[in-house]
């Protein structure tokens, strides 16, 4: 139960803080989005404009099924919570920490949504899908981190700080 396991919207800071976060704490790091790109050998927008939403997601659920570590900062994508059974599986190893953005500033830093490889079905818009995964990104939650003012360095401390609680408790 010593991993970090970041949960969270597109461009909410998962990857940038999850880096600091493991040089901090002393842990290794893990970006899931890259764990994809590696097993599949293709960039996470190539996987979902060619295969598909629901393959994209399969391709996901496999790739978060296959990371079993310990000590580390898993950085996992923004469509993570759509399997119940990876969430289950994560969360075995750690504390879910939710980096709960703002919309209006998540809107400001998600421009280029389709090179970022963003997992929307047709008819979806950042609304929606905001809204959606906002209940399970609260339901999977240990802990929930409102980044609302707050730099990377702070998001960090606040993670921090509420894991040390969390597993002092």
């Amino acid at each position: 139960m010593n991993n970090i396991i970041l949960i969270g919207m597109p461009a909410s800071g998962k990857s940038t803080a999850g880096v600091i976060l493991a040089k901090v704490m002393g842990k290794g790091f893990i970006d899931t989005d890259l764990v994809i790109q590696a097993r599949e050998d293709m960039l996470l927008s190539r996987i979902i404009s060619e295969r598909g939403v629901d393959a994209f997601l399969e391709c996901e659920e496999a790739a978060l099924m296959s990371v079993n570590v310990s000590d580390t900062v898993i950085a996992t994508g923004g469509s993570a919570v759509y399997s119940e059974r990876a969430m289950k599986h994560l969360s075995e190893g750690g504390t879910v920490v939710y980096l709960k953005v703002p919309k209006a500033r998540l809107l400001d830093r998600l421009r280029d949504i389709q090179g970022r490889g963003v997992v929307m079905h047709d008819g979806e818009t950042i609304d929606s899908i905001y809204d959606t995964r906002s209940v399970l990104y609260e339901r999977y939650a240990d802990i929930i981190i409102d980044e609302e003012g707050l730099s990377i360095e702070q998001t960090v401390r606040e993670i921090v700080q509420k894991t040390d609680h969390e597993r002092n408790i």
